[in-house]
């Protein structure tokens, strides 16, 4: 049933036209030569797989999952390799616009000039992006990669050890004559049960855009054709003669396979039970999304000042449902060489403002010291005035105390001398 479409299908994926030559093979670094295990091998082995047959790669955002397919001799592909993605960047959504440090969704195209093997990420792949539905969208961004080093930007970062086997396989893909080979970015598996999890998300009919690529490979196993016409992306469609796909303007007549289209009613019944199922049953909840362009334009103006060295919030500010942002406490500045002299220049300017600070309050103590020594020089020029005032008081009291003294004295002595004459007088006449 699939024949004819799975050899259009592998026509599609690698356009045989010439592979990579000797020399640009021989540019590679030595970690980029490394041979695929012997596990793997055996593994494509025994599923009718040859160590250069043509490849694809799928990515999982939520579930943290970057898949490798390879073709197998009836020119369907098969699961023959799963990776846990180390980091990646952003949150669930497309990548709108540079800076915005969103890891793309979407399809993509590979060819050998995107690899570097010379990468300071250990080895890397430009995933293509923009594409046609990129550009023809407005969106902007440059250098988004598959790389090693476990560190992310708004790429797809893997540890070294993994990012060699990925390398790998493109590498004997291109070996074998294939072209270019398709990455398929998601922002979750698109089952059902996570389409009615992000039904009402602003990126819901982007996803339900890919989600129709999706299906064509669920449904196949060979990579679909995409194009892109009314800024949109389309699916094995087949243009009429002579038309072609403009990805700005309007679609064209197509034809697809009457099994195809068959098989893809099908699939879609089953989808829409499941879905319809979904909504009512009880689900994890969703993961945070890109709030469309006005998020994303948000970040990328942070990026832009942490790129000049300013100080920013450590993470990017997100855009909430009511509109206010959120933006963490903790402040920092890229380790760059804009990054160091911005913190040069703080440092510069922190010192001068403190020497002012200090000049200033120096000037204060000294303000502060010349009126405590004013103030105790009227103290004691006040305990002097007091000093001088007090034998004045003293002479003044003293006399009038003496006076009374000698009067009272006085008043005794006469008293005793009269007291004494009449003992005398007595004694003379016997009284």
């Amino acid at each position: 049933m699939f024949a004819k479409l799975a050899r259009t299908g592998l026509l599609i994926a690698a356009i045989g036209v010439a592979g990579c030559n000797d020399s640009s093979m021989k540019d590679f670094a030595p970690h980029a030569n490394k041979p695929l295990p012997d596990k793997i091998l055996a593994s494509m082995n025994a599923k009718g797989m040859t160590r250069t047959s043509p490849v694809m790669a799928r990515i999982f955002k939520e579930e943290g999952k970057l898949e490798i397919w390879k073709a197998k001799t009836n020119g369907r592909y098969d699961l023959v390799a799963s990776y846990d993605i180390c980091k990646w960047s952003g949150k669930l959504g497309p990548k709108f616009t540079e800076g915005d440090r969103q890891a793309p969704e979407g399809f993509y195209t590979v060819r050998p000039a995107q690899m570097n093997p010379r990468s300071s990420y250990h080895l890397a792949f430009n995933i293509g992006y923009p594409n046609a539905y990129d550009r023809a969208n407005g969106r902007t961004g440059s250098h988004l990669m598959v790389h090693g080093a476990c560190s992310s930007s708004g790429c797809y970062s893997m540890t070294d050890a993994q990012i060699e086997q990925i390398y790998a396989f493109g590498r004997d893909a291109f070996q074998g004559g294939q072209t270019e080979f398709q990455i398929q970015a998601f922002p979750f598996r698109m089952t059902a049960a996570n389409m009615a999890r992000y039904r009402k998300d602003p990126n819901y009919e982007f996803w339900k855009m890919l989600k129709v690529g999706y299906d064509n490979f669920e449904i196949t196993k060979v990579p679909p054709k995409v194009d892109v016409c009314e800024k949109r992306y389309v699916f094995n469609q087949v243009a009429a003669d002579g038309a072609t796909f403009d990805p700005a303007g309007a679609c064209p007549a197509t034809t697809q396979p009457d099994s195809l289209k068959s098989a893809f009613n099908a699939y879609q019944s089953t989808y829409e039970a499941a879905f319809n199922g979904a909504v009512k049953a009880s689900v994890p909840a969703p993961k945070p999304t890109i709030a469309g362009i006005k998020e994303a334009s948000i970040v990328s103006e942070w990026s832009k000042k942490r790129a000049r060295g300013e100080r920013v919030p450590i993470e990017p500010p997100s855009l909430n449902a009511d509109g206010s942002l959120t933006a963490t406490a903790r402040m920092g500045r890229i380790d760059s060489p804009a990054g160091r002299k911005m913190a040069a220049l703080d440092a510069e300017k922190a010192a001068k403002q403190k020497a002012e600070e200090q000049r200033l309050a120096a000037i204060e103590a000294a303000k502060a010291e010349k009126e405590a020594a004013k103030a105790q020089a009227l103290a004691e020029e006040e305990a002097v005035r007091a000093a001088a005032e007090a034998p004045v008081a003293t002479a003044n009291v003293v006399p009038s105390e003496a006076a009374a003294a000698i009067e009272t004295h006085a008043a005794s002595a006469d008293e005793s001398t009269t007291t004494r004459l009449k003992k005398k007088l007595l004694g003379m006449f016997g009284g």
